[in-house]
This record gives structure tokens, sequence and C-alpha cells, in this order.
């Protein structure tokens, strides 16, 4: 399927720090400056002219060295290029470390992880105010800005590279996508086809649901959380109420940070009264989820992956990502693809990079937009890697620092590979976790998996923060394969392999 379009000019839309440590890699296949396609069919058969060059990485800790045969990019001349990442981890450094390009990188952290990710509050402007003065401290130039987390990290970064002078989306056309009532309500005007039943609702209102009028069930949710956080599905007014009162005692911790990013922007009335306090109802779709994800640089859409969104049995949390796509046919792929064009034209955005996740019921044949976001998933890395040769940070890397965005295809060790969750569906107090001698013996026994324990002996798994509202995730696995059917046996035998105890919440 065709996954890149050049847009008509006529139509166009207005748009932890230490030691440095180096990786070696190799140069992408040589190509036009317009760019490459992901799904270029010629690319497999391609002889590989590899040239080695020096990334460099400031980091802490062991980095992993990769080499990657993948041919060469144009021989652009080498200039060092300060990259900013925000909340940036250490595994995300070693993904960045299969990114290639034809310019020497030094990849910084922009502020951390608990600042941005996991902090119980967010100050937006003593954040910016944090992130300025970082930046201002660098001795040389800021070439560019990357954003792979959502909420604050998502609007802070457009608003610092228009202060600095960076490529970026700018800041409206962000807004318009975060907001999701903003958000459907453009859908509507542009692929009302795709877009369930919504409205928007007070939650300290006592009387807000005699102004739904959406049968039940519906789902509910903020105009703006992190990580589907305060997403309810209602079937009653009890339930209804129940959710409320708990979007009552959460919402604030998003919606007032969010709250000061929209004043910077001239949003329209019926939308300003919708602020961030504001919640979402909307009809209840089902069938087979799948994400594509792309970029929009200087008016060129490109797509370069798309993703199957599998459920738990109970159909309301993941249960894991798997790339390539195979549940959904490659025609109602490219409606998908089709269909975010027209909605982030529509908005105006371009030079960034987006996701976005679509429903679609085989029996029907209808197609729904759950979501757009504005910025690569962090979740996809790996799975680009271990499937593609590189990590989705080259896309978004290029596009920040105004390069034609290329990206290598199906050059990675496996065929297939997933993001899966350890999930548990009731609250209790960690007791144990597994040992780094069990973590070890089950990347021995699947090579390239990676495991990250997401929780703590002594925590509290109902405490925790970025939680959904129907499971807690343990620990958060990265597994590659030769094909979907060991990929899943091998997600099966892992979460066997991994001990977790608890005791035991009244």
């Amino acid at each position: 399927m065709g996954l890149r379009k050049e847009q008509d000019p006529a139509a166009a839309g207005h748009g932890r720090g230490g030691g440095l440590v180096a990786v070696e890699s190799a140069i992408l296949p040589g190509e036009a400056a317009s760019g490459l396609s992901p799904v270029d069919p010629d690319r497999e058969n391609r002889s590989l002219d590899a040239q080695q060059h020096t990334v460099v990485v400031p980091g802490e800790g062991e980095f992993r060295q990769k080499r990657l045969a993948r041919g060469l990019w144009d021989n652009t001349a080498r200039v060092k290029k300060n990259v900013f990442v925000p909340a940036l981890t250490e595994a995300q450094r070693d993904e960045i470390g299969t990114v290639d390009l034809p310019v020497e990188l030094s990849v910084h952290g922009l502020l951390d992880y608990e600042s941005l990710v996991s902090a119980e509050e967010f100050d937006f402007d003593e954040l910016l105010d944090r992130a300025r003065a970082e930046l201002r401290a660098l001795d040389g130039r800021v070439d560019a800005l990357v954003a792979h987390w959502d909420f604050p990290t998502s609007v802070i970064v457009p608003i610092l590279a228009d202060e600095f002078g960076l490529p970026s989306a700018d800041l409206e056309s962000v807004l318009k996508t975060e907001h999701k009532y903003w958000s459907r309500v453009l859908q509507r005007e542009i692929v009302p086809e795709c877009v369930p039943r919504f409205c928007a609702f007070d939650p300290f209102d006592d009387n807000a649901l005699d102004h739904i009028d959406i049968p039940f069930p519906f789902w509910v949710k903020p105009i703006k959380s992190h990580s589907s956080q305060l997403g309810f599905e209602v079937s009653d007014p009890k339930a209804f109420a129940a959710a409320v009162e708990q979007i009552r005692a959460e919402i604030g911790r998003i919606a007032d940070p969010f709250d000061r990013a929209l004043a910077r922007v001239d949003v329209p009335d019926g939308i300003r009264a919708a602020g961030g306090r504001t919640c979402l109802a909307e009809q209840i779709v089902t069938g087979t989820q799948a994400a594509p994800e792309g970029s929009m640089f200087r008016g060129e859409y490109h797509v370069h992956g798309v993703f199957d969104m599998r459920k738990d049995a109970a159909g309301l949390s993941f249960d894991h990502l798997d790339y390539p796509a195979c549940t959904v046919p490659a025609d109602v792929q490219q409606q998908m693809i089709d269909v975010t064009e027209r909605y982030l034209r529509h908005t105006g955005y371009d030079n960034g990079c987006f996701n976005s996740e679509f429903m679609w019921d085989a029996e029907t044949g209808k197609l729904w937009l759950i979501e757009v976001n504005t910025r690569i998933s962090q979740s996809h890395s790996d799975l680009f890697a271990k499937v593609d040769g590189c990590s989705n940070h080259a896309v978004a890397i290029d596009v920040a620092l105004g390069i034609p965005p290329r990206m290598p295809h199906r050059k990675g060790e496996f065929a297939v590979a997933a993001q899966c969750m350890v999930p548990r569906y009731e609250d209790g107090i960690v007791t144990r976790v597994p040992s780094d001698i069990e973590i070890e013996a089950l990347r021995q026994r699947f090579p390239g998996t990676e495991v990250q324990v997401d929780v703590g002996v002594g925590e509290r798994l109902s405490e925790l923060p970025n939680q959904d509202a129907y499971r807690y995730k343990l620990a958060t696995l990265y597994i590659g394969a030769g094909d979907s059917a060991a990929l899943e046996q091998r997600y099966r035998d892992a979460v066997d392999a991994l001990p977790f105890e608890f005791e035991e919440v009244r």
C-alpha cells in the first residue's frame, strides 16, 4: 500500500547527563532529498554499501553496542548537532543508539521522567522555566527538540521550539489535537463518517447526566489525560456517578496545567468554554484496533508503520501492541492513513510527528477514528528497532532538525515484535518482583527480549501513577519473533517466567 503522499503546494496548510558514549552504526541508503517511502518494494533488494560514523550520546551507564549494516545516506557534511529529548530514559538512549544520521549527534535529556511523566502534579510555567534554563546552559547551539511523551511534554516542545527558532509544529495546531473535545469537533468537520457520537459535559455539574444525549453504555473521559487515565465505560447512572466522583478528585493533575497551555492560543468560544476540567461522553465502538504512525514535514505526509492494538479478554485494556499490523486488511489500513491525513491537514499541522488510533468493525466495514496524538509513540520505538532495524526516533530527529524523514524498512532481527503488558486486575501491595537472575534467564531463553519492571516491593498498586481504570501494569515486555504465533507463545511463556507476589488488600 502506498504510505507516502506529497501535498499540492496550492492546497498546503499553514503549519540523564554524564560522559560521552560512542555507538557504532551505519548510514542509511542513499536517496533523493525528498526522503524515502517506508514501504519501497525495491529497498529489500538494494545492496548495502555500509559506511561507519559515530553517534555521540551523553549518558550514564553502559551503552548497548550496535552495528547496523543498512547502507548509505547522501554524503552530507557531518556537523555535530545538539538534540534534546524531554524525560529521556536509559532504555530510550539505547533506542536512539539505533538511529543513523549523516551528522554527529549529541543527545541530551531535558528535565527528567519524574518531572514530566510520573509527578503527582505539574506546574506548567515552572516546567517551562526549568527547561529554558537547561537549554540556555548548553555550551553550544540547541539544534532540535523531540517529543515522545504525552502532556505536558507534547505541548512544552512546540513552545520551546518556537522560542529557540527550531523546526516544529505550531502550538495551536498541536493543541487542536491534544484537546480531545476540540479535536472531535474538527474531526466531525472533515471526516464525519468516522466520528462516534460525543458531547462535552461538566463533571462538577450535579445534573451533568441530564445533558448527555448518548444512551448507555458510553465512555467518559477528561478532554485531556495521560495514558487513558480517568477513562471509564459507564453502563448506568450509578456507574456514571462513581466515575464522576473519581474524575472530580483527580482531574486537576492534568487539567490545570493544560489550561495554562490553552491560555497561549486563541481558542474558539465554544471550545474555550470546555476548559481543562471538562469531560467527554462518547459512543462505545467495537472492532479491531490499529494505529498508523508517521510525520508531516513541510506539507509532505508520510506514514512509516501501522500497529495492531490488541486488548485483553475483557476488551477494556490493551494486552499488547504488535508490529507490523496483520489483523486489519491493507485497504483498511490505507483508509486509516488517508483519514489521518485529511484530519491533520484540516488542523494545519505540519513539521511534526503523529500517531492515530482507529477501530474497524469487520462485520459492517465501519471505520472509527479513536484519537490522534501529535508525537511519535515511545511505546513503538523498540518494536521499530526489532523489525525495521531502527527506532522511530530517526523520523522524529529528522523532522526536528529540518531534514526530510527517512526510515529503513524490514532491516531488523525479527519479522514481528510486540510490546506486552504483565497485568494484575486486583489491588495489592507488592511483596516480590522478578529478580535480575530470573530476568536474565528470560533474556537468554528469548534473545532480544527486554523487561521493564514497573512496580517495586512495598508499593500499593492503586497508588501508582499513570494506571488505567481497569488493570494494573506490573511490567512491560518487548519481544521479537519470527512470526505471530511464535510471538504470542513467547509472550505467554514470558509472563509465566516472571514471578510477582502480593499482600492482599481489603
